[in-house]
Order: C-alpha cells, then structure tokens, then sequence
C-alpha cells in the first residue's frame, strides 16, 4: 500500500494511525485557535499523527438558514494562523472546481465531500494541484465504486489518495457502517479513512438539519483500529450543545483524550499479537 508523505514528520499509510480532529466549520478566529491549541495538546501525550480539520464552507447544509462558515478567503486566513502559530497540517473540503488552485497554498490536504465524490470536474482539478486528496465515500455509494474515484485522480498522475468511509444509507436518515468497506478500499492501494463522527449522522434527520448521537463515536473509532483502518476523523468541539454545525455528531474535547487512551491500547495488543 502506498505511504503518503505530508511532511517529514508525518506520513499517512505507515505505522503511525492517523487522526484527523477539528471543529465541523470555522466558527470564528478565537475559537478555531482555541480548539487547535487544546487538540495539539492532547495528541502530544500520545504517538498518533494529527491533522486539524475546520470547513471555510458547509456548502451542503439543509436548510439555506443554516450557518455556512466564514467563507472561502477569511476561512484560508484563519487555516493559515493555525498552521504558524501550532506547527500543525490542516485539511478542509472544496465544493468547487476553481477552489482547488485557490486552497492548495494552505491545505496540507483537499478534502472532497461525500456528496460530491463522482463530480469529476472537481476531482480533477483537486488532483491537479498534487495534494493530497482526501475523499469521502458518498453515502449512496458501494466501496467497490470507489476504485472509478481513484481513477479519475490517478487519470492526472496524483497518486496521493485517502479513501474515507462515513457509512451508507439505510432507509430514510439514518446511516449504517459497514466495516468491509474499509478492507474493500484498501485493497485499491491506498489508506482508508473511518469518519467515526458522520457515520453516527442521521441526515436530514431533523427536517431542516441532520440530526445525530454522538455517543456511538467511541464505540465505531474503536472498532475501525481492529479493522486496519489508517486514519481516523472525529470532528471535536469545546462546547458541541453550542457547535454553529453538526452539534448532534461532534465529541467533547473533553472525552477525547480518554477515547485516544482506548485506542492506543488496542494498536498496542494488535501489535503485540502480530509480533507473537
């Protein structure tokens, strides 16, 4: 399987798991800051690559009263403070082909939205600027489909791919994880990603917003590591009563450093056994 190099300090696909945690939208500068700051200090007291994570945009929202983020130019602004002031990677989603050239100066790594994984337009641009490419397995998609994704992004000689599985339609809002879809895109030679915090979404499940329960993150995180996964992405915020988006599917930066605890133990007996 491919290794992906984002920096010499950080490389996705090796030993090291892979998180990806941050607030769901930029709220603001202080509280963006303040969250990147509390997370890097947590993961520092483990051996775990971590990756911030904060959407300029929440262009798929419900509902069009729905707060959005601050938007694509003050969004890379407040991307770009996190990076000097904490020495961090970062990674948010695009919505738009022209984005890709817009955001590739900042993002160590160009999300692709669920919803939007067969626009090719977009993946092609994105794969255009050789960043990495985190894309996410459209809910009303088999894994198996996801290798015509990663032909689209190799189509421009961009080998730099994440595979992410946030879970799949089962019936009207409300999603199931199938954990065989993590093996399946694997398989495609390249790292998987779990998203433990949207694969607990029940979208649209409040009529005019998704709707959610978070406390089944621990459990779906957990069980990933056992699954191989390379990368896992928990969308974590201060206050989640108060989160402007996804406030039923966000963990408390509180729980996390106890969930982190879990699954270092878990890789720990994984390797164990291997060894043995």
């Amino acid at each position: 399987m491919k290794k992906i190099k984002i920096n010499d300090n950080l490389i996705i696909g090796g030993e090291k798991l892979t998180f990806i945690c941050g607030p769901c939208v930029i709220e603001n500068l202080d509280h963006t800051l303040y969250t990147a700051e509390k997370l890097k200090n947590i993961f520092s007291n483990f051996d775990f690559n971590f990756i911030f994570k904060a959407s300029f945009d929440k262009a798929n929202r419900s509902s069009i009263d729905s707060f959005r983020g601050p938007g694509l130019e003050k969004g890379l602004e407040i991307l770009q403070k996190v990076k000097d002031e904490f020495d961090l990677s970062v990674i948010s989603d695009i919505h738009l082909p022209f984005q890709a050239n817009l955001v590739k100066d900042v993002l160590d790594i160009i999300q692709i939205p669920a919803f939007l994984c067969r626009q090719t337009d977009l993946l092609i641009e994105a794969a255009k600027t050789n960043k990495t490419i985190n894309v996410k397995k459209g809910q009303f998609m088999s894994p198996y489909e996801m290798e015509n994704v990663v032909d689209k992004i190799l189509s421009e000689n961009n080998q730099n791919i994440i595979l992410t599985d946030r879970g799949t339609f089962f019936g009207y809002n409300n999603l199931v994880t199938d954990f065989r879809s993590l093996l399946i895109m694997r398989n495609f030679g390249f790292p998987v990603c779990f998203d433990a915090s949207h694969s607990t979404q029940l979208p649209g499940g409040n009529k005019t917003t998704s709707s959610g329960d978070s406390k089944f993150i621990p459990y779906l995180a957990k069980a990933s590591v056992v699954m191989n996964t390379d990368v896992i992405f928990i969308e974590c915020h201060p206050n989640p009563k108060k989160a402007l988006s996804d406030s039923k599917t966000v963990m408390a930066i509180e729980n996390l450093e106890n969930l982190l605890k879990d699954i270092d133990k878990i890789k720990n007996a994984l390797s164990e056994r291997i060894l043995c």
